[in-house]
């Protein structure tokens, strides 16, 4: 049985510069989804070709501002695959989707990662990725474009990939 390839150890720069973009990019997410309760999850192919898996639950309000983290462990694994996502060099893909709770009608957004940053996600692809299991009790989910995220301007960082 051949070995699994090894993973390549990102620079504590490129790290550093991946939790600035993950930070921003969640901030992004948690204003684009507004008011609710939502799930968000990360779904990442290593390059060694493992699948990585992340997931947690949030009650955002608005009005005043506030988040809830429902679990802090949950958050922060997500948080760190993010990390690794964005960074780009331990992961050939990776997904984030957003679903809410929302009656009667709950929905799904999600983004890609591509470039170091969150693209929103085809709405085919996100279709699929939501779809229930047949047999399967839940809910059936509204997909809508997961809206563009600002993204810092190249010059106030750097892919190190480029």
């Amino acid at each position: 049985m051949p070995a699994r390839p090894e993973l390549t150890h990102p620079g504590d720069d490129a790290i550093a510069a991946a939790m600035s973009r993950t930070l921003t990019a969640l901030s992004a997410v948690i204003q684009a989804l507004g008011d609710g309760e939502h799930t968000l999850n990360l779904v990442a192919q290593r390059t060694d070709g493992a699948f990585v898996t992340g997931r947690t639950d949030l009650s955002i309000g608005m009005e005043p501002i506030r988040l809830a983290v429902l679990d802090e462990e949950e958050f922060c694994a997500l948080r760190m695959l993010l990390v690794f996502a964005l960074e780009g060099s331990t992961m050939h893909s990776a997904v984030l989707i957003a679903t809410t709770a929302a009656e009667p009608d709950p929905r799904a957004c999600g983004w890609s990662v591509r470039d170091g940053w969150l693209h929103p996600m085809d709405t085919d692809d996100l279709q699929a990725a939501v779809i229930p299991c047949p047999d399967d009790s839940a809910l059936q989910r509204e997909v809508y474009p997961g809206p563009i995220l600002p993204q810092l301007p190249d010059s106030e960082w750097e892919d190190p990939h480029a």
